[in-house]
């Protein structure tokens, strides 16, 4: 018999049974599909759900915190299809891990996304290590994305349902942790088939909602959030044109974003303006029409590169970028400055990018996800 007639369906060479694998479970429909259809397929499941916020909120106020109704959800799924569930107290690492630098970047005029930083800074180091310590083979998550083998070793893919594609939060993840990972639902053609599964195992969270916001901002009011964590740093200043003309007063930058339209204050102009730029320094947001927004070349730094040869070994690389998650990958020029730093070309200028963001690589003829970099200026 070939030795690849033996590979269970997560890639080892022995039985189903004797393969233990880790499964983070966020208390939401994906990570329970995931846990439930390897329970089905017979694999030696431990479920992981992290507390990472507010947990004493979640104990004295019993319903009141998402973050303590999430818990129950994944234990209850545990509890359901009997296997061992472990909560982990990462309140504080998460805190100093994301959301400070969260209300650090915000503060300096950037647009970070802390859903990367979660996914890099815990749940793919701090929780894989303690999958590891678990004697687990591999650690399973609700990603929408895939893992394939290639000729180099394993490859990171976008979803089958590009709708649902989630590739733009996991660029950093390493070479290393994804020989680890596995993705079970990467390959769903959409959604409803998560959610009818869930139905097929009779999990209660089968129709929960998806999650829309930040964890920790579940009410999408970030200048709340910072003036809590950093009281006093937000400071009132004035709006000014490109030319420097004062046309409105705001209550702290941090209230806006670059591209933004509404909620400027500003009427009686003749020409609809959008926030162009952000200075911090001076108090400063600064407006300007559409065209202002256009950008052609982005400076990125802690680049993570997930091609099969190095990302210096040529001076440009075809790529596909994405500089927001909601939009597709668009033809690019990757000009790399070091192992980490590298400048990209859009062929086709993009609006509305902005210094915080990330900026991810796909292999223009395939679904590879080729890494990306966080975005310092455009």
């Amino acid at each position: 018999m070939a030795k690849d007639t033996l590979t269970n369906t997560l890639g080892f060479d022995k039985s189903p049974k004797d393969t233990r694998v880790v499964v983070a479970m966020s208390g939401g429909v994906d990570s329970s599909v995931v846990a439930a259809e390897l329970v089905e397929q017979g694999y030696n499941v431990v479920g992981i759900t992290l507390q990472l916020y507010d947990h004493g909120a979640a104990l004295a106020k019993k319903g009141a915190c998402c973050a303590g109704s999430d818990i129950h959800d994944a234990r209850q799924v545990a509890e359901k299809l009997n296997f061992p569930h472990y909560v982990l107290d990462y309140e504080n690492t998460f805190r100093e891990s994301v959301i400070d630098e969260f209300a650090e970047s915000y503060l300096a005029g950037a647009t970070p996304v802390p859903c990367i930083r979660c996914n890099e800074r815990i749940k793919f180091k701090d929780l894989l290590e303690t999958a590891i310590e678990l004697d687990a083979d591999c650690m399973a998550t609700g990603h929408y994305i895939q893992r394939k083998n290639g000729v180099n070793g394993p490859e990171l893919h976008m979803a089958a349902d590009h709708q649902r594609d989630q590739s733009y939060f996991l660029f950093s993840t390493t070479p290393k942790q994804l020989d680890y990972l596995r993705f079970p639902l990467g390959s769903l053609a959409s959604k409803a088939e998560t959610r009818a599964l869930a139905s097929k195992y009779g999990l209660d969270v089968a129709n929960k909602p998806d999650s829309q916001d930040i964890c920790f901002v579940p009410d999408g009011d970030y200048a709340a959030v910072i003036e809590k964590l950093r009281p006093g740093s937000v400071q009132p200043g004035k709006i000014i044109d490109q030319n420097d003309n004062i046309l409105g007063d705001h209550k702290g930058v941090i209230n806006y974003t670059i591209g933004q339209r509404r909620g400027l204050g500003l009427g009686g102009l003749d020409e609809p303006l959008y926030v162009v730029k952000l200075d911090v320094e001076r108090k400063l947001v600064v407006v300007g029409p559409k065209e202002m927004l256009a950008t052609r070349q982005v400076l990125l730094k802690e680049v993570n590169w997930l091609g099969d040869t190095a990302l210096m070994a040529k001076s440009t690389w075809k790529i596909g970028a994405k500089v927001r998650s909601t939009r597709p990958p668009r033809d690019a020029l990757l000009k790399p400055i070091s192992d980490t730093e590298a400048i990209v070309e859009l062929i086709v200028a993009e609006e509305g990018v902005a210094p915080g963001q990330a900026c991810v690589f796909y292999d223009p003829d395939s679904s590879r996800v080729l890494g990306g970099g966080w975005i310092t200026s455009s």
